[in-house]
């Protein structure tokens, strides 16, 4: 049992690729920020997070306001805030054209193919796509820009080769060869985030540093597991093995907030989220996070948003999860909860 499993349980990820591309020396060419292509693949007010995968070769990559980072084979660079980024081979330093993603939905090419005819980059680039709310506690005290290699830990290189793999057989349009990218967009994704935690230091605060900290981390964890639990600061604590006020302290420091006000805005997200993808009565809405009457549920959930739950429904219901092209065949794929 971790926080971090239990989230991602319910972020219901959808994945898709953008272009599996090989580029020769020299070449450039920037990527706008997440809103433009939100927009341009139809995603809605989902949350997009971009990452780019190298297969071979290097790359030099760019955001503003921060040093350029050099990229290899094996690399992953993930953007959790969807940055604006240029990306070029090294050495090449000229601005890009940016990319025009609806282009490549609309023209699908197999291989997408720039540059002078020097050396060699393949890469492949992509997304996933989640619920803003949902998303909201692992992904806002990230950083702009996350980097991990795949190919200089044994424990990992597994990762590496199933990708590649796969995008060889989504690319031959053999059965089942999409599905398995689109899950294996996410385990990238997740491992990112993973190596993340392990490598942040001890000074470090924030929801994803507080899974490190034994108290926090058990807090959390018993909070995401069963969010409709009557939890008292008391309850929790005991089932921590501390006491109340180290608990309310330690979490206070690492996530922000006292513990129970952070299992309140906790449940309205996932009320929100159910809000928006099911047809579930308000009844059966408040007792799924923790309310006994659908009166009191209504009262929580406007001093959150703002507006009563049947309001912010109308104004935020999907019929279905969004689907995205992958620039040659539709692929979902997503965590059910």
């Amino acid at each position: 049992m971790d926080a971090l499993s239990e989230v991602l349980k319910v972020l219901q990820f959808n994945s898709a690729i953008f272009f599996n591309a090989r580029f020769t020396a020299p070449w450039c060419f920037a990527s706008p920020e997440a809103e433009t292509v939100a927009r341009q693949v139809n995603a809605g007010s989902e949350r997009l997070l971009f990452y780019h995968f190298f297969v071979d070769g290097s790359c030099t990559v760019k955001l503003d306001g921060m040093p350029s980072l050099h990229l290899q084979a094996g690399d992953i660079i993930l953007f959790p805030h969807g940055d604006a980024h240029t990306m070029a081979s090294s050495g090449m330093d000229e601005p890009g054209p940016l990319l025009d993603v609806r282009g490549l939905l609309r023209e699908r090419p197999d291989e997408l193919q720039l540059g002078g005819g020097g050396e060699p980059t393949r890469f492949i680039c992509g997304y996933l796509s989640c619920d803003p709310i949902l998303c909201r506690p692992v992904l806002a005290t990230l950083p702009r820009v996350l980097t991990v290699s795949l190919r200089r830990d044994e424990k990992t290189d597994w990762v590496e080769r199933s990708f590649v793999y796969a995008v060889a057989e989504a690319a031959s349009t053999q059965p089942g060869g999409e599905g398995v990218l689109a899950k294996l967009s996410e385990v990238l994704v997740v491992e990112t985030l993973r190596r993340y935690i392990s490598q942040m230091s001890e000074g470090q605060t924030g929801w994803l540093a507080g899974l490190r900290d034994r108290v926090v981390g058990k807090s959390l964890a018993l909070m995401h597991e069963n969010p409709a639990h009557p939890w008292t600061l008391e309850s929790l604590a005991r089932e921590a093995g501390t006491s109340r006020s180290v608990l309310a302290e330690k979490f206070t420091h690492y996530v922000g907030q006292p513990p129970i006000q952070y299992l309140g805005k906790w449940r309205m997200a996932l009320a929100s989220n159910l809000l928006r993808r099911s047809a579930l009565s308000m009844m059966h809405i408040a007792l799924e996070v923790g309310y006994e009457t659908d009166t009191a549920f209504s009262r929580a959930f406007k001093r959150e948003f703002g507006m009563p739950p049947a309001s912010w429904r109308r104004e935020h219901s999907l019929q279905s999860p969004p689907e995205f092209n992958d620039g040659k065949r539709s692929m979902q794929s997503a965590h059910r909860s």
